[in-house]
Formats: structure tokens, C-alpha cells, sequence
């Protein structure tokens, strides 16, 4: 990954929207007899930013993530980077030859068959015949379409689209491959195979800039991540990182914040912090070591014989840890409760403490505490989904012959 392949500077894009006119002359001869001077008024003509001051850098080999929510401006991005849409403001260099994915048959010609339809998005691609002829047995298997591959496209599925056009798009070996959310129309089988064709091309020094809802794809693949938020780069960085901070800030959004409370209690818990390890951002964790966390309570009153509770729930409300100190006995004023930790080995995204305090069964005070927790730290996964398990343990792998004094006796 030396020299950059992709380069943007200052990229922006402004659509038109809401326009107003009349459909038909019936229509328009109705608003004339309605408001005669209507005529004479231009159209209403209003515009928005689409993507804003967006400025990166992809290097060779790099595998880039595009995050955020559904019109922040990735496949605007993408359609830029692929010289489909032209910037309003800024610029973009790419060398390279580019392979685009960006919708479900992105290229195709419907009336054309599917086999015709590979020689001309390789064509489009700068591939001569003999290259495609080469490739096209492996495209065709990938794509499981051996049956179909002379029936025009017109009749294929949503399904058949995107396996035939994701299969000329990856096996073609473009020197960069743009790669939008059209792999949730696959099956998951599907889907497994694409992640792990695009885990080849990167291996084998190709960029990829993909975009996914799917984070667990974007964590398996994606060296580093650009977070665009409302046409705008919110983050730029590792992986992990950014993935954590927008899960962090997504859940926050969706999740209210704990039971209702009420004023003038005999306590209140106030806030919580990561005092081990210290860093600038106190509610992240980053690293897998010793951790200690505080939490800190005003008293009003006494508690003679007080219980504090503490839990750990994942972004989706599964706990993954709770523990009860009893038989407290607390003065009034500030207190606060210290968990000390060797380890928190959670697979990295958004969590929430959930802390209460009881006096001799009456709850005085249960908060969700805000903002939640957001692990950051590198990931210690299988790299397949379906075995990506609650904690996150970093291991070494080594493989020997034992000796002598090792060997196991056969039963």
C-alpha cells in the first residue's frame, strides 16, 4: 500500500429538488383561471448538498469502508469515484482501471443474454476478447448460472443479477473495484462468497472501496473506514474505531436513557468514567488490559444496608455481565463505586452500564448510564460471521511435533 490510487480533494455534489409544474395543459389552463400572475412566477427551485467538502485518499492495495446512514452521500461517492456523476465542486484522480458495482445490473443491456453481457461489461472494462474467454467458465461458475447464461437478462431475478454481475466485476481483476450495498439481495451462501472473492482481490494488492450496512462485512475487509454523515466526513480511521463510534452513535439514538427517575431522591447516580486506562475519550476503551471503571453517586440520607447493582448489556440489551455489592453502609455525600477489571474482552461496538443502588429493598436510584461505552479495540474474531462469538480474546496459534514425554498413550 504505497502509492495512492484514488485522490479527492474538496468533492461536493448539489442536486435540484422540488420543482414545481403543472402536468397537462388542463392542469396549467386550472392554475391560470385560479391565479392569473401564478403564470408569470418562476418555479420554485431549490437545492441541497448531497455530499459536501468530502476529501480522501485510497492507496494501492487498500481495502476502504464507506459507513452511514441510509442519504448520507456514500453511493453519490462511489458514483463520482466511478465517473457516472460529475463533482459540482472539488476533484478526483484515479489510476487505475476501475470495476464498478454500484446498483443490480449496473451495465447490463436486457435484452441481451448473460453470456453477451459478460463480453460487453469485460469490453467496457478494457479487456480484450481472449482475457473474458479465459475468465468466462470461472465467471460463469461463480455466478451459478450455467443453466441461465444464454437467457437474456430481462428474465433474470434480482438474485441472478447480482451474482452474474458481481462475478464479470471481481473476476475481470480490475485494478480497483467499487463495490456498493448490492450484496443484500444475495443469499447468504451468496454473500459468503462474494466476501470472500473480494478478500482475494485484496490480498492480491487490488483497492476496493466498499460500501455495506453489514459492519461485520466492513470489519472482516476493510483496513480503514471513512464515516460520512450527512453529505460530510464525520471520521477517518482504523477500522475498529470508526465502527465502534458509529455504533456508539447509533444505538444512542434508538435507546432511551434508563427508567424514569425522580427528583429529590435519597440518591442519584451522576455520571460514570474509564479511569483505567486514562485517555482523552473517557467512555472508550481501546485497549484489552486492565481496566477500572467509576461511577459516581450523591447521597442525600443514610444507607444502612444498601445494595448496588451493575450491569453490562450489549447494543442489543443481552447482558453480558452483572454483579451485587451487599450490605453497605454509606454516609451522605459523594461516593464513588470502583469496578476493577484484568480484562474486558468484548468484541468491539457499543455498550451500556446499567448501575442501581437499593436501602433494605427500596430502589433509590437506577440509571442507564449515558453516553454508553464504545470498545474500540482490534478484533480477535473468526473471519467468518457465523463464528463470531460475545468476547473477544486475542490467542497464539503454534504447531509442533510433541516429543517423547508428550506423546499420548493409545486406549
Amino acid at each position: 500500500m504505497n502509492t495512492p490510487v484514488i485522490h479527492g480533494e474538496g468533492l461536493g455534489k448539489e442536486y435540484r429538488r422540488g420543482l414545481e409544474w403543472h402536468a397537462g395543459l388542463r392542469h396549467s389552463l386550472e392554475a391560470f383561471l385560479r391565479s392569473p400572475l401564478s403564470a408569470f412566477r418562476r418555479p420554485k427551485d431549490e437545492t441541497f448538498w448531497a455530499l459536501k467538502d468530502v476529501s480522501l485518499e485510497v492507496r494501492e492495495g487498500e481495502v476502504l469502508g464507506l459507513i452511514g446512514r441510509n442519504g448520507a452521500g456514500k453511493t453519490t461517492l462511489l458514483k463520482i469515484l466511478s465517473r457516472i456523476t460529475r463533482p459540482t465542486t472539488g476533484w478526483a484522480e484515479i489510476h487505475g482501471r476501475v470495476g464498478s458495482l454500484l446498483e443490480v445490473g449496473t451495465g447490463f443491456h436486457p435484452e441481451l443474454t448473460g453470456r453477451e453481457n459478460t463480453f460487453l461489461s469485460g469490453a467496457i472494462l478494457g479487456m480484450g476478447k481472449a482475457e473474458i474467454i479465459r475468465k468466462f467458465d470461472e465467471i460463469v461458475a461463480f455466478a451459478e448460472l450455467e443453466k441461465f447464461i444464454d437467457t437474456p437478462v430481462k428474465h433474470y431475478s434480482s438474485g441472478m443479477y447480482v451474482r452474474l454481475a458481481f462475478a464479470v466485476a471481481a473476476h475481470l481483476e480490475p485494478e480497483i473495484l467499487l463495490v456498493d450495498e448490492v450484496l443484500a439481495v444475495g443469499d447468504i451462501n451468496f454473500q459468503k462468497k462474494c466476501l470472500g472473492k473480494m478478500g482475494d482481490v485484496a490480498r492480491a494488492g487490488r483497492t476496493v472501496v466498499l460500501v455495506s450496512h453489514q459492519l461485520n462485512q466492513i470489519r472482516r475487509l476493510c483496513h480503514r473506514v471513512l464515516w460520512i454523515d450527512d453529505g460530510k466526513v464525520r471520521q477517518n480511521g482504523p477500522a475498529h474505531e470508526v465502527l465502534a463510534a458509529y455504533e456508539s452513535a447509533m444505538f444512542a439514538g434508538d435507546r432511551s436513557q434508563g427508567l424514569q427517575r425522580g427528583a429529590g431522591a435519597k440518591a442519584q447516580f451522576l455520571r460514570w468514567e474509564i479511569i483505567e486506562p486514562r485517555s482523552a475519550q473517557a467512555h472508550v476503551l481501546s485497549t484489552l488490559g486492565p481496566a477500572t471503571v467509576n461511577f459516581v453517586v450523591e447521597l442525600a440520607e443514610p444507607v444502612s444496608d444498601g445494595e448496588h447493582g451493575t450491569a453490562l448489556y450489549n447494543a442489543q440489551r443481552q447482558l453480558m455481565w452483572a454483579s451485587a455489592a451487599r450490605n453497605l453502609s454509606l454516609e451522605p455525600g459523594i461516593h464513588l463505586f470502583s469496578h476493577s477489571f484484568p480484562s474486558l474482552p468484548l468484541r468491539p461496538g457499543a455498550y451500556q452500564w446499567q448501575v442501581s443502588l437499593w436501602d433494605r429493598g427500596d430502589m433509590l436510584d437506577i440509571w442507564d448510564c449515558i453516553p454508553e461505552m464504545t470498545i474500540a479495540t482490534e478484533v480477535h474474531q473468526h473471519y467468518m460471521d457465523e463464528w463470531n462469538g460475545i468476547l473477544n480474546i486475542p490467542s497464539e496459534f503454534t504447531d509442533r511435533v510433541p516429543s517423547m514425554q508428550e506423546e499420548v498413550p493409545e486406549q
